[in-house]
């Protein structure tokens, strides 16, 4: 079975088609929720900022206009994971209020589960995700 990374909305059903990101990009418009993007190429569930595409997309009301920003993010960073995250700003903070990937790496290294003993035996497990076993920039790359 191949890992699939479970971060955000959505996480665990298949990849979306645009159209399907398309239909999010509406509803989040709908609701008058501001759009980002964001990639990375260590997707370590610790690692909440990832590095952003551009600024935040306020002034974008049209979803063809974001998707293409997608679509422009994924031929710039095709070996990077790529999320988008809608942002509900009633509350006076920037609260995402949908948050979910749009691109993944062909392969997905998956993450090890270290065990360290410490004093009076107690056992602590860290995450590491194989992917940052490689130099930045050549994590994903073919």
């Amino acid at each position: 079975m191949a890992f699939h990374l479970t971060q955000g909305t959505f996480s665990y059903l298949p990849p979306f088609s645009d159209d399907e990101i398309k239909s999010q990009i509406n509803y989040a418009l709908s609701n008058n929720w501001p759009i980002s993007l964001e990639f990375t190429d260590d997707p370590h569930p610790r690692n909440t900022y990832w590095t952003m595409w551009g600024l935040p997309m306020f002034d974008l009301k049209d979803p063809a206009a974001i998707l293409y920003e997608v679509n422009e993010c994924r031929k710039a960073y095709p070996n990077h994971y790529i999320r988008l995250n809608a942002y509900d700003q009633r509350r006076g903070k920037q609260t995402i209020a949908l948050s979910f990937i749009v691109q993944r790496p062909a392969s997905d290294p998956g993450f090890g589960l270290l065990r360290q003993e410490g004093a009076d035996r107690r056992i602590h497990y860290t995450l590491h995700s194989y992917a940052t076993d490689k130099p930045e920039g050549e994590r994903f790359a073919d």
